[in-house]
């Protein structure tokens, strides 16, 4: 005869501090940067983040190192500008793009974990609204952390701008680049991941959409000899020339196109990418 004995029955109400919406989209977006960057998981899962992290920040540092040794000699034509050093960094900005932010999404409807966070205080448009709060904080690590450290290094050796305005503006510029550059490669990245519930599917798929329209936008100016306002078709380039336009001054490559085509290019493709997100979630199914 069993042992087993039924101590209480019935439902317990429960009793911990509800945090709602807002809590569950607070949960979601850090268990995302967490998945991103391979934290908890096995060790190969966070050998390719730490590298991406790594490769990104290697300029400012080797920059900031000449600038201890050589201190004068870094005060003329060798000294980068500071939005440069989003340029310097931008390989690292696309590997993450392509092969690591496609996570955030696609590994949700590969495990069915969709279907479940949509059975919580979760909704479709909270439920991207934090996965893509996720990949734009995570990606700021690497698109804004080396001008950032560039600038408060150069800060120390008494090398940077002059009085508080001065660095309170560099600084505010820096922000801004980079949050819109985060913003574009977000939108792109997550857009086109939608699109798969395959990492590797969804990272060839950027790759492809993304150096597919860099290369066709260089053909149309470099070889058919067309206007060069056809580069705004170019996702890559067209981020990273916000930056030198907040500083006053133009990327060689897209020296001839205005500002404003610049703003309404980058415009252009972070509302496709957004509109490929929300239009394809919204139709997916939660079962």
């Amino acid at each position: 005869m069993s042992d087993a004995q039924i101590l209480d029955r019935g439902y317990r109400r429960f009793e911990g501090k509800r945090s709602g919406v807002v809590g569950a989209m607070r949960s979601v977006a850090w268990h995302t940067v967490r998945s991103i960057l391979g934290l908890g998981r096995k060790g190969r899962h966070k050998v390719f983040p730490i590298i991406v992290l790594v490769v990104s920040f290697v300029p400012a540092v080797a920059f900031m190192a000449l600038a201890v040794l050589i201190g004068d000699l870094m005060q003329g034509e060798l000294r980068p500008e500071y939005w440069e050093m989003f340029g310097f960094s931008f390989v690292a900005t696309i590997v993450f793009v392509a092969l690591v932010a496609p996570e955030a999404i696609v590994r949700d409807r590969r495990d069915g974990m969709f279907s479940l966070y949509l059975s919580t205080p979760l909704s479709r448009p909270s439920y991207l609204f934090a996965k893509v709060l996720a990949v734009l904080s995570t990606m700021s690590l690497i698109v804004l952390g080396p001008p950032v450290l560039w600038l408060l290094g150069y800060t120390f050796q008494s090398q940077g701008p002059d009085g508080i305005v001065g660095w309170l503006s560099v600084m505010g510029r820096i922000l801004l680049a980079g949050l819109a550059i985060c913003t574009i490669y977000t939108a792109v990245s997550l857009g086109v991941s939608s699109l798969t519930d395959r990492r590797a599917f969804a990272s060839i798929a950027v790759v492809f959409v993304m150096l597919g329209a860099s290369i066709s936008a260089g053909v149309l100016v470099n070889v058919a000899d067309l206007s060069a306002n056809w580069r705004i078709l170019d996702p890559i380039t067209g981020a990273l020339e916000i930056a030198p336009r907040l500083f006053g001054d133009r990327g060689d490559e897209m020296r001839g196109v205005s500002t404003w085509l610049v703003l309404l290019g980058n415009a252009g493709w972070t509302a496709l990418g957004s509109a490929l997100l929300f239009g394809r979630y919204r139709k997916l199914a939660a079962i």
